[in-house]
Parts: C-alpha cells; structure tokens; sequence
C-alpha cells in the first residue's frame, strides 16, 4: 500500500536507495527542475561499494554558482568521467548476481551525449524506474517554491552532506565479508545484487522520515 503523497524530490545521479525508497511508496511524484544550483549533492556524484569499501562516483560540472538555475548546469565532458564510471562500476559489481543484466543498457546510457547535468540526471532516474520497475504517476515542477508541506517536501534526500541517518534492512553486497554492510549507496547497488527483488527491498523498508 503507498503510504505518501505526491512527493517532491530532485532527481539526482543513481540516487541512494532511501531516495527510491520514498518514491516505492508514493502513489505519485514530481521532479523539481526549476531550482536554483546548489553544491554538496548528489546531482553530481553517487556511492558504490568498491573494493576497498565506500566509493565516490564524481560527475565534472562547468563553473556553476548558486545563482545559475540547475537545468543551465552543464556538464564537463572535457574528460573521460563516463568511461571511468563505466569502469568503476564493472570493477565494483562485475561478480554481482544481476550486473550483467543492465550493463549494456547501462553503458549506453552514460555514454550517450548529453549538453546538461539534468538531462543525465533525468535519464539515470528513469532507467531505474524501468528497471526496478517502479510504476508511479511522474512530472516536473514548472515553477520554484522553496516552501512546501513538510510532508510531500523530499528535496533533502539530494543533500549530500545531511547528517540523517535511515534504518535500512541489511542485504548482502559484494564486498561485505571484508567491510561489512554499507547502508544507502547508490541504487544500482541494490539492483545490481536483489535484481528484480530489488522493488520488494524498498517497499517495505519501515522508514521514519520525520
């Protein structure tokens, strides 16, 4: 049974999995799009589970500041970040159980040719979306408010610095009998190691948001 509202959250990079533990259990959601940019969050970085435990996953960004709107936020591609994610994540989940199952899609999906984060972020949350799969109403906001209901308000779940922590059930990971369970990494962890349970594991998190 969905227990919240329509949610208002940013997509993010391979978002951690508490953000896609709300959207499991909400009957719809929209994508804030209209904001102004902000450092510290996961619209340009994510964490996998490497060999030698918690891994950062930084996407590069043209200058950007805090008066720039987010969707003008252009991406960096003067580097190789999409061939050194792409190999990063083979390396992390290569003997995972359900990797193999999505690394072709996953593949072309960062080495598409993008202009803008947000058209990265937006493509990354719905290839989870088809993949989990995860059947909500989705849209976009068309304007900013920077107040709403604290109880549909999930923008936060994007900062990545926030101190909250969730009681998340543990799973087993690839790495974890050498650094034990890392608690809400990227989502592609736990699809990479449930596969199609993956959608159950979020559904029924007892998460207390408030």
């Amino acid at each position: 049974m969905k227990n919240y509202k329509t949610l208002l959250l940013y997509p993010t990079y391979f978002s951690p999995i508490i953000h896609f533990t709300a959207l499991a259990n909400s009957r719809s959601a929209t994508f804030e799009v209209e904001d102004n940019y902000q450092k510290q969050t996961y619209r340009t970085r994510c964490y996998i589970y490497g060999a030698n435990g918690k891994q950062l996953l930084n996407i590069p960004i043209l200058q950007a500041n805090s008066k720039q709107r987010t969707k003008d936020v252009l991406l960096d591609n003067s580097t190789s970040w999409q061939q050194q994610h792409i190999k990063a994540m083979a390396s992390a989940y290569k003997s995972s159980p359900f990797y193999e199952f999505y690394e072709d899609e996953l593949i072309d999906l960062l080495l598409k040719k993008r202009k803008y984060l947000l058209d990265l972020n937006l493509d990354c949350q719905q290839f989870i979306f088809d993949n989990l799969p995860l059947e909500i109403v989705m849209d976009r906001s068309i304007e900013f408010h920077k107040e709403y209901p604290t109880e549909v308000d999930f923008r936060f779940l994007a900062d990545a610095k926030s101190n909250r922590s969730y009681k998340l059930s543990e799973y087993t990971q690839v790495f974890s009998d050498k650094h034990g369970f890392i608690a809400n990494l990227s989502i592609l962890d736990l699809l990479f190691m449930e596969g199609p349970n993956a959608i159950n594991y979020l559904e029924n998190q007892g998460v207390e948001w408030i």
